[in-house]
């Protein structure tokens, strides 16, 4: 979970691939990119109340995504994790 600034910054550049199951949340984000990435990701963005707002399927290395301005929280997951997620959908976070 990346909180700070440090965290936000870094993400999973550098990383190994997510793990099945696993993701990464960033919270105060409304972008992302894949630069420093080996990997694909899909990506979804949720606002304040984790509600989905945009979502983002097998984002490929040296990408970005566009600007989602009702976005708080972005949950990186490994690609093909997103299948059967849609816009107005309602996370519950652990």
């Amino acid at each position: 979970w990346a909180r700070t600034r440090r965290e936000r910054r870094r993400g999973l550049i550098g990383s190994p691939p997510l793990s099945h199951g696993s993701g990464f949340v960033i919270e105060y984000a409304r972008q992302v990119h894949t630069f420093g990435m080996k990997y694909s990701i899909d990506v979804v963005f949720c606002d304040g109340e984790w509600k989905v707002r945009h979502i983002v399927r097998d984002l490929r290395p040296s990408r970005v995504t566009r600007l989602v301005f009702r976005a708080r929280f972005v949950i990186e997951l490994p690609s093909g994790a997103a299948t059967g997620l849609k816009v107005g959908d309602r996370l519950q976070p652990k």
